[in-house]
């Protein structure tokens, strides 16, 4: 859920190791985890300003913090879902702006344009990523983002209206980055706050950054249709529809959406993929 796509500068996996580059408060820090005897064990070494803190966080990172046992299962295939991926987790970074920014790319365009953007924003206007490890990023602070020029949002494909919204919310970074302490309501609504930030959003911050259990994402274009095929066998449900069907589920419905992911069952496509864009070519 961390990674945002193959070619993430902030993500590697090398040699059996995960290496991911973050943005603490206590500034960058660079993590290579490992995990030992079948899982059971984790070990993780840390570099930079903010490695303390990184290490510190790392088992709610890992979803320490969550409790799967809190699902129960309302239909045949997240029920089985569940008992096959019993070690199924939701992690908890508790950084809101690195979860929100790359959510913010993502609107409305394909995630390869989203994931084009992220990687040459990072490692244009971020900063190489302390350890051993060449080639990672550690996305910009804050300041950073609202030092971009218009043109370099541009080259990365980026409209004004994503970037806008980036920038605001860069804006008021210290005031967003206080959501991963709430309850879901109250984030959500904090969040919502900033104009270009709605519910598809805040949703996709909010799972990644605190872990809720419940933070659906309302408002994408596939992921109705993938509930409603996969418990019912219908392909033309809308948002309504979904919210009807993962009612039972309220508490856990972030978590029934991945099992249900996860369960591989999709309708085929019946429309064409969506066109992919370059702004910078105009």
């Amino acid at each position: 859920m961390l990674r945002r796509g193959p070619y993430d500068p902030c993500y590697r996996v090398e040699g059996g190791a995960v290496w991911r580059a973050t943005r603490t408060p206590d500034g960058p820090a660079t993590l290579r985890i490992t995990a030992e005897a079948a899982g059971a064990t984790v070990r993780a070494e840390a570099w930079g300003a903010g490695a303390e803190w990184a290490l510190e966080r790392l088992p709610a990172m890992l979803g320490a913090d969550d409790d799967p046992s809190a699902f129960i299962a309302h239909h045949p295939l997240t029920r089985e879902a569940h008992r096959r991926h019993p070690g199924l987790r939701l992690p908890r970074t508790g950084l809101v702006m690195e979860a929100l920014i790359p959510s913010v790319l993502e609107q409305k365009v394909t995630t390869h344009e989203a994931y084009r953007a992220w990687r040459l924003l990072v490692r244009r206007h971020g900063e190489r990523a302390p350890g051993p490890q060449d080639g990672m990023f550690v996305m910009p602070d804050h300041r950073g983002w609202c030092r971009i020029p218009s043109w370099e949002w541009h080259r990365a494909g980026v409209d004004n209206k994503r970037s806008a919204t980036v920038i605001r919310a860069a804006q008021r970074a210290p005031r967003l980055e206080e959501a991963a302490s709430m309850e879901l309501a109250a984030a959500m609504a904090r969040l919502q706050l900033i104009p270009g930030i709605g519910p598809w959003t805040a949703a996709e911050t909010l799972q990644r950054s605190n872990g809720d259990p419940d933070a659906l994402t309302v408002g994408d274009l596939h992921l109705p249709s993938i509930v409603g095929y996969s418990l019912t066998g219908a392909r033309d449900v809308d948002d309504a529809g979904m919210l009807e069907l993962l009612a039972p589920y309220e508490g856990q419905r972030h978590r029934a959406a991945r099992l249900i992911l996860i369960a591989g069952r999709a309708p085929a496509r019946r429309q064409p993929r969506f066109p992919i864009g370059d702004i910078a070519r105009l």
